[in-house]
């Protein structure tokens, strides 16, 4: 696959700040946030499940879906939704939550290896792609010598926007590197001058008004009312469908089970692919799960372009 991550150490500095910000988070249950959720004593059964979502679609999901499942079998569910990348592992990793849903696995190894987190993937959930999104120009064919486009400044996602501007020809990166760890180094040529302005990824919406494009993920894209249709460039690769995580001492328990269960059910399927449409979807939905989602996204794109022509 082409797009990539990029696996550099975040700084302490950004760290510092990312905690700090962590009191946007917010949550459906007053006791979440504040009540870590702790593990159930050996042999007893969990009642209580506390997922962490980044705000928008993956919260949706559970709200709409996963938590009246999980409360027909007689759990009790509690959402937090966090508005930043760094958060929700440590949250997890520290108790407060059971289970998060908010990242690809290449962002999820490289985070655990830095910060010494014993956490685990369990399974994939509808992920919509990184695009290339219209802000004061409205066609990819007006890029131009100094265009500003945005991007997150997470290294991982950072390095994916990187490999959609090579793609477009808008930069071109050294022969040889290894798509893992591209970064700004590894522009070789840059004959336009694109002017890349990195952002929390939170903050990519509302750029669109001061940047010719912006590459917004998809989870901001969605949960700040844009639509696929608006994309200029979809990231093409299904490296960075997400998945959901526990701590790895958790990875087998039975409310794990039942949780990966309500999100492979027919019924959360039907309404991801009614609600998501053109989001790119769990491997193991099946064979033909990757080239449902593609064909979706060729439509979109097609209804854009034809829109943009009018």
């Amino acid at each position: 696959m082409r797009a990539s991550v990029l696996s550099k150490t975040l700084s302490v500095s950004v760290l510092a700040l990312v905690l700090a910000a962590c009191g946007q988070q917010k949550t459906d249950t007053p006791a979440a946030a504040s009540g870590a959720s702790q593990p159930a004593a050996a042999g007893a059964e969990k009642k209580e499940i506390v997922f962490g979502t980044t705000v928008g679609d993956f919260g949706d999901m559970v709200k709409d879906q996963i938590k009246p499942a999980l409360e027909k079998k007689g759990y009790q569910v509690k959402l937090v939704e966090f508005t930043d990348y760094v958060r929700p592992n440590l949250a997890l990793a520290e108790g407060e939550l059971d289970i998060n849903i908010f990242q690809h696995k290449p962002y999820l190894d490289d985070f655990k290896k830095e910060h010494k987190l014993d956490l685990t993937e369990v399974f994939q959930v509808p992920t919509a792609p990184l695009g290339l999104y219209p802000g004061k120009l409205k066609k990819l064919d007006e890029v131009k010598d100094g265009t500003s486009v945005s991007a997150p400044n997470d290294p991982s996602n950072f390095a994916r926007a990187l490999v959609m501007l090579n793609e477009l020809g808008w930069v071109k990166l050294k022969d040889g590197i290894n798509p893992l760890t591209a970064s700004k180094n590894d522009i070789a040529e840059n004959s336009k001058n694109i002017k890349i302005v990195e952002l929390e990824a939170a903050q990519l919406p509302r750029s669109r008004a001061d940047v010719d494009f912006a590459v917004v993920n998809g989870n901001y894209a969605m949960s700040s009312g844009m639509k696929l249709t608006e994309t200029l460039f979809q990231e093409p690769s299904f490296a960075y469908v997400n998945w959901a995580a526990v701590k790895t001492a958790d990875k087998d328990s039975k409310w794990v089970k039942d949780v990966t269960e309500a999100y492979n059910s027919a019924e959360f399927k039907a309404y991801a692919q009614k609600k998501f449409a053109g989001y790119k979807y769990p491997e193991s939905w099946g064979m033909n799960a990757a080239a449902g989602a593609k064909a979706e996204a060729a439509s979109t794109a097609a209804a854009s372009g034809a829109s943009a022509a009018k």
